[in-house]
């Protein structure tokens, strides 16, 4: 029996402060723009990709995905992401189960990141599975079931829930470790001083290839 098809959502909604505002997923590595590394690593891996974002959609039109605005308000944060991704995963792929949450700024997410997420929720029984590399848990990056969207819509609007991890703690949680060598998979561009380092990481990638 085949998996059913998995929803990639990429969570853009961040006010970017630490690159003082701006959109960090469109910032440059290798002449090619952060988001678009994202997605050329998860497309292969989901059935459909949605963009989370906030503001004028109109800017990442470039890509071709759908975008969807978080529908809770004062930017709550990734898990508002999520929940939107998830309410658009249940409307428009009739036939899937979960979803994959990955974010914007992390271009060398794993090839076999789903599979493993995948593989290790059935495994190990759980309902969610989450990324690690070097001992470094990602909530971020998880397998999420959509039948968590009541209780994650709860949590958000009736309790002001807004850590990924508080709210996961109710669950039953796999975590599925990566080497942080030669690089860490999950490495993310926070600062523009990351914009540097990640330049390294894909050229090394480049030259491997």
């Amino acid at each position: 029996m085949s998996e059913a098809p998995v929803c990639g959502i990429i969570l853009a909604g961040g006010l970017a402060r630490r690159m003082g505002g701006g959109d960090k997923p469109l910032k440059e590595i290798a002449g090619t723009p952060i988001l678009a590394h994202v997605i050329s690593r998860l497309k292969p891996q989901c059935a459909r990709l949605v963009l989370n974002a906030n503001g004028d959609p109109a800017r990442f039109a470039a890509f071709g995905l759908p975008v969807i605005a978080d529908d809770v308000p004062d930017f709550a944060g990734p898990l508002a992401g999520i929940l939107a991704g998830l309410d658009w995963a249940a409307e428009n792929m009739r036939e899937a189960e979960s979803a994959i949450s990955v974010a914007a700024d992390t271009p060398f997410i794993p090839r076999n990141l789903v599979q493993r997420l995948q593989a290790a929720r059935v495994d190990e029984a759980c309902d969610i599975a989450v990324a690690v590399s070097g001992g470094r848990t990602h909530p971020v990056i998880a397998l999420w079931p959509l039948a968590l969207r009541s209780e994650l819509r709860r949590a958000l609007v009736e309790k002001g829930e807004r850590k990924i991890d508080r709210f996961t703690a109710r669950y039953q949680v796999a975590e599925v470790s990566w080497p942080r060598e030669p690089y860490d998979p999950f490495f993310n561009v926070n600062e523009m001083s990351d914009i540097a380092a990640a330049e390294t990481i894909a050229r090394a990638q480049h030259e491997r290839d």
